[in-house]
């Protein structure tokens, strides 16, 4: 890196380090320019099919978007963005694959359920994954055991809110699994492990982020390869710097400042 470029990064991150609002046009132009002057890191750290310029454009319009995210750390909505991108997934898309969380002031980076079916398919070893909601009129039985068993006949018209959910996997070679869990199993886990329960996708999305807990839940029992390994590094990871291996970048701390938790 030249000794300009590395003044023109230090120069922006300076700028973007005094902004505690939210975007406007003028934080808005400074946080492009830090990507301007970060761009060829960018690019070294992108895998081949995926352009800087179009991350570059990911990056501003999830900060223009989302007030709480423009007043994050700038680095670390890169670090989260470049997360994201070496999975080859994009973020805050209607795609659903990935997203970039607000945190205490820090952004985090969380893939979506879409994004975890999308990594198990490009290993080539699953015939079928997939998660789904009950609801109360439906028909459904579940056993665990030796000849485990799961029957589910959705309702024509679903009555209220998902009172279940599940996950199943079958691999080409003939290995299965299966996971159940109630709602409110699903909210106690949330609101032990997520940063972000009762904010982000938790409060849009629910079914989504349910599905992909139990999603994750089953691949514990599923082989593994390098790219779902990372993601279980990679899921709620903060990091506030760039490089061409996202997962062996330290994922940082982040105290609650109401409580003084570490998270």
């Amino acid at each position: 890196m030249s000794a300009t470029n590395t003044q023109a990064i230090q120069a922006a991150q300076e700028k973007m380090t005094a902004v505690s609002k939210p975007a406007t046009s003028n934080t808005t132009k400074t946080f492009a320019q830090l990507l301007t002057a970060m761009k060829s890191q960018i690019e070294m750290a992108l895998p081949k099919h995926i352009s800087a310029d179009r991350i570059m454009r990911i990056a501003l319009t999830a900060y223009n978007s989302n007030p709480k995210l423009a007043q994050c750390e700038a680095m670390s909505i890169l670090g989260a963005l470049m997360t994201s991108a070496q999975l080859g997934l994009e973020p805050n898309t209607p795609l659903g694959q990935a997203y970039i969380i607000p945190y205490s002031g820090k952004a985090q980076f969380q893939i979506g359920y879409k994004g975890i079916l999308e990594l198990c398919y490009r290993t080539k070893e699953f015939k079928r994954i997939s998660a789904h909601e009950v609801y109360k009129n439906d028909s459904f039985e579940f056993e665990y055991g030796l000849n485990q068993v799961l029957r589910h006949k959705p309702a024509d018209m679903p009555e209220g809110e998902a009172v279940r959910y599940y996950a199943i996997y079958e691999l080409k070679d003939g290995g299965t699994g299966m996971v159940v869990a109630s709602r409110e199993k699903i909210i106690a886990h949330a609101k032990k492990y997520s940063k972000s329960f009762g904010s982000g996708p938790w409060q849009s999305d629910f079914d989504e982020m349910a599905k992909k807990t139990l999603i994750l839940e089953v691949l514990k029992y599923a082989p593994k390869s390098i790219e779902l390994s990372k993601v279980m590094v990679d899921d709620g990871s903060v990091r506030s710097e760039i490089g061409c291996d996202m997962s062996e970048i330290a994922s940082e701390m982040i105290i609650d400042t109401e409580t003084g938790e570490v998270r």
